[in-house]
């Protein structure tokens, strides 16, 4: 059985004073649970959020991180940065750091490497966007990203690797993915891990749903066989909403 995995991505939100009476509630409101769950923040906020949760089980992520060591990387933050502030997941190849920043398939698969040499786990995203789910591609699109990002990993790394599947055209569109269609979808990049590296490995693969998970829809999503988890954005702005959903 695989552990259910919910992870709050604050995108670039929270002033420092929020996210201390944001993360101070989480701690208070936080019991023990068998869902795995982390808050990945801004650069800025990690320090804070590790300091605050330490003795608990709520776990920190960064939302990006370079494949380099060090170097003429300006604006970049390096993954044994990240290990120094103790850090626990990541999140790579977010739908928008691969529109507005320029990630690529290269990119990410370089990072993933790089992570997988630390002690920090990856969330890797993958998904389609409105034209290519218009068209019929995208199970051909997500399974091209999935092949390409995991080039030259082991079934140890993809046993450990975190998912999330993110219907892009659900985004800002007015259109919604129902629970029926983020199921088919994970089931499809579970079977895309069993073509690579096993059964074994594609059953112990976590993968996150990352479109809208909020406390009304979190019970049907994460009765669905395939999704193991969600990746928050909005709900995870606001305490009640993310335990609600911790809490399914």
């Amino acid at each position: 059985m695989r552990t259910p995995f919910i992870a709050g991505n604050w995108k670039m939100n929270m002033s420092r004073a929020e996210a201390t009476d944001f993360a101070n509630a989480l701690k208070e409101k936080y019991h023990d649970t068998d869902v795995r769950t982390a808050i990945c923040a801004p650069f800025v906020h990690l320090e804070l959020l590790k300091n605050i949760f330490e003795g608990t089980d709520i776990k920190v992520g960064a939302q990006n991180c370079h494949f380099e060591d060090s170097g003429a990387f300006t604006g970049e933050v390096s993954v044994p940065m990240l290990e120094e502030l103790g850090i626990d997941y990541c999140i790579i190849g977010h739908s928008e750091r691969r529109e507005y920043n320029n990630e690529t398939d290269e990119t990410v698969n370089l990072k993933l490497k790089r992570l997988f040499a630390s002690s920090i786990l990856p969330i890797l995203c993958v998904g389609e966007n409105l034209d290519q789910r218009d068209a019929g591609k995208e199970k051909e699109i997500v399974e091209a990203q999935v092949k390409a990002d995991l080039e030259g990993l082991t079934a140890e790394n993809v046993s450990a690797l975190t998912i999330a599947y993110e219907p892009i055209w659900a985004i800002g569109t007015g259109r919604t993915a129902s629970p029926e269609q983020a199921e088919e979808m994970c089931a499809h990049i579970r079977d895309i891990i069993s073509d690579l590296y096993g059964d074994a490995v594609a059953c112990e693969t976590t993968i996150q749903y990352g479109g809208s998970m909020k406390p009304g829809n979190a019970t049907e999503l994460m009765n669905m066989e395939n999704i193991d988890g969600g990746l928050i954005g909005g709900a995870s702005l606001k305490v009640d909403d993310f335990m609600g959903i911790i809490n399914f």
